[in-house]
């Protein structure tokens, strides 16, 4: 496949060409609430004229921002820069980014070795303890430019908090347009930047709740085929859709096990819904609830130990955990309102979910425990909370009225501190998001 074999010869070239480090002490602690962000600069990469040029610029644009986007770095703007192209052969001048303030410097360079092969080189800088922090370089195909630029935003975010990057991602959601009356739903991928979009299916069947398989090379979602409700995976790397199979008692639809041999999926039979896994080898079900209660919106713990899901069985629309064999369940959610759509980080540290309180809807998040709830944006229809890999972000869509008593989806983003939220553009509207794991 191309994107994987790509990454491995990036990852390769890395691996060659890293060089010995001066470990400096600047860093982002993210775990203390609102962040001030950091001052960084991030100039041009340079590169010698029709060779690679344009390709620096762009990827130093797409670096600053990823970075912005994080709620987490200042970009400088470079029309403020003394030195725009400092070079690479050369310490740079740390008096020309202290006077602008900068805490961090982002310089690189980028040249074609041939048509079929674009060099990237960057070094990230300390200003104040002029100390070099990482420098790295990669090989790959010119076409894959973007991509490069968010595996370097992803090394810079990791150097400088300690956590593991997000902009090496993907979003597969349901693109909406068209009248009230007449509402086209159509499977769409893009970048988790909202560039390099597109459709997947022809909105020709209604289509929800996609998701990502581990390895993201396959999507799972629930499509209606002549009324009747059928199951899809999607293979992105051949195009070709798979009937996982038809179940027309479907009430959510399944999402990946981590090691992505399961489907878990909850279903109704005579009116009362339960969840089930199925083994993708075998397509086996097995059941693991038994109550007369609503039992559905299935999610793994990052270890697939533990299952989250919400249930009524308690009288109201609440929260709940169980081990992955379907015992020991236990409420969880014991605040005001109703409860819905838990999703488990890949951190295994929280659960975010969907809260419905004196008719208002909100994204938060709680321990696994059911302690230290919080709430992280609000609005008139707020849902579908899905995490980036690293589990510090989150996706949603918020749904709102308008003047012509329809309604318009929207996706955004927001950080665990629930200050930090960003809408992500897309060509129409937009729900039901799924992140990515990293690319492979």
């Amino acid at each position: 496949m191309r994107v994987r074999s790509l990454f491995l010869f990036v990852l390769l070239a890395v691996v060659l060409l890293q060089p010995s480090l001066a470990r400096a002490e600047l860093r982002i602690d993210i775990t203390r609430g609102k962040v001030e962000p950091l001052p960084i600069a991030v100039t041009d990469f340079v590169g010698s004229a029709g060779d690679g040029t344009s390709y620096g610029q762009q990827i130093a644009a797409v670096v600053a921002a990823d970075l912005e986007r994080s709620g987490l770095f200042a970009p400088i703007d470079n029309k403020a820069f003394i030195d725009p192209t400092p070079s690479m052969e050369t310490l740079p001048t740390f008096a020309n980014w202290r006077v602008l303030n900068a805490q961090a410097l982002v310089q690189g360079r980028t040249f074609l070795i041939d048509e079929r092969q674009l060099r990237v080189e960057f070094r990230l800088w300390d200003v104040f303890a002029q100390q070099q922090m990482t420098g790295l370089a990669y090989v790959a195909n010119p076409g894959e430019w973007r991509r490069i630029a968010h595996i370097i935003s992803d090394s810079i975010y990791k150097r400088l908090t300690g956590e593991d990057g997000y902009f090496d991602t993907r979003i597969v959601y349901i693109s909406q347009s068209g009248s009230p009356k007449k509402l086209i739903k159509r499977l769409a991928v893009m970048d988790q930047d909202g560039a390099n979009h597109s459709f997947l299916t022809d909105g020709t069947t209604l289509v929800l709740t996609p998701r990502f398989s581990p390895d993201q090379q396959e999507i799972s979602y629930l499509a209606y085929y002549n009324n009747t409700p059928r199951v899809y995976i999607f293979n992105l790397e051949t195009g070709r859709h798979e009937v996982l199979g038809d179940f027309p008692n479907m009430t959510f639809a399944p999402r990946f096990s981590p090691d992505g041999k399961r489907v878990i999926m909850s279903m109704s039979e005579n009116g009362n819904s339960e969840v089930y896994v199925m083994d993708l080898s075998t397509r086996a079900v097995r059941r693991l609830t038994n109550h007369s209660a609503i039992d559905t919106a299935p999610s793994f713990s990052p270890d697939a130990k533990a299952i989250t899901f919400e249930s009524d069985r308690g009288g109201t629309q609440q929260i709940y955990v169980m081990d992955s064999n379907g015992a020991n369940v236990r409420r969880i959610s014991f605040g005001e309102g109703r409860y819905a759509t838990p999703v488990w980080s890949p951190r295994g540290d929280l659960i975010a979910f969907t809260k419905i309180l004196k008719g208002r809807f909100y994204i938060g998040v709680m321990r696994p425990d059911g302690s230290g709830e919080r709430l992280l944006a609000d609005g008139y229809l707020v849902e579908s909370p899905t995490w980036a890999p690293n589990g510090r972000v989150l996706m949603f869509f918020r749904e709102n009225p308008t003047n012509d008593g329809a309604t318009v989806s929207k996706i955004f983003t927001i950080d665990l501190t629930g200050h930090n939220e960003r809408q992500i553009i897309t060509p129409a509207g937009g729900s039901d998001p799924a992140w990515s794991p990293l690319i492979p």
